[in-house]
This record gives C-alpha cells, structure tokens and sequence, in this order.
C-alpha cells in the first residue's frame, strides 16, 4: 500500500507535536528532539493540484471527512488544539460543494476539513482558503482568499 508522505519545517517541534496529536486525534509514533512522526491509517489522502497565481508549493493541507459527523469531531478537535477555526457551509470550490473547517497551524499552514456533499460543474469562486482570526460579518466564517486558486 503506498501512502502520501508529507513533512513541515517548524519552529517549535513541542508546540506543534502538541497541535498534531489534537489534530490527528493520536500521539507520535517516533518522537526524537528534532523530529516527529505520525505514521496513520486514517485519514486516508485526498491529493489536488490547480495553478498558483503568486506563488507555488503547498497551498494548504487537508483532510477529507466521509460524514459530516467526522467534519464535527475534527473541528473539535482544532478547537482543542486552542487554534481559531473558520467554519464554512456550502462552499463551491474545487468542482464540489463541501462544508468546511480551515485553521492554520502554528508554522501558519492553512489546513482544511471538509465533508462533500457532491460535485459541481464549476471550479467555483468561494471564497475561504484562508482562515482568520475575526473574519468581517459579511464573510462566511474564515473568508480570506479566493478558494483553491491563491
């Protein structure tokens, strides 16, 4: 079985082994001083690429939830994490229409939840790649760049 691998610069590794356990919802399988390791079976992953208008690499990271019940308990879980999280329903993004929850970790890497309700014909315009801390009444929580196209 293969699996994605992914690893983040950071500059507090015990803040964020803090941040990821909560997240992750399990503790490191390797922790060392200068490294840490979760090696998981689930979340399984969802892997996208589209343009980078100003810049490339990664954009954000994700995890994508089969039930809006899993979409709860992860944005719990990011709460715990003491993080801000910005909620989103119904977002038009990326050729779905999802409900979503985006916070940004402590190396500031925007991190997306989300459940699926299905597919649309578009790769939509909302707007929510990037999580605030106050988002203005005007936005859905955690407005802050066109999704998916940034």
């Amino acid at each position: 079985m293969k699996r994605l691998h992914v690893h983040v610069k950071v500059k507090n590794i015990d803040e964020s082994i803090r941040f990821y356990s909560t997240l992750f919802g399990n503790d490191p399988t390797v922790v060392k001083d200068d490294y840490a390791k979760w090696f998981l079976e689930d979340p399984r992953v969802n892997f996208a690429i589209s343009p980078g208008a100003e810049k490339t690499g990664i954009h954000h990271l994700g995890i994508q939830t089969e039930s809006e019940d899993e979409l709860d308990e992860l944005a719990e879980r990011l709460e715990a994490a003491g993080e801000a999280v910005a909620h989103q329903d119904k977002a038009n993004c990326c050729y779905a229409l999802s409900d979503k929850a985006w916070v940004r970790d402590p190396e500031g890497v925007s991190w997306e939840t989300f459940f699926t309700h299905g597919a649309i014909t578009t790769y939509g315009r909302d707007r929510a790649a990037e999580p605030v801390t106050q988002p203005p009444a005007s936005q859905a929580k955690g407005c802050g760049t066109t999704c998916c196209a940034a």
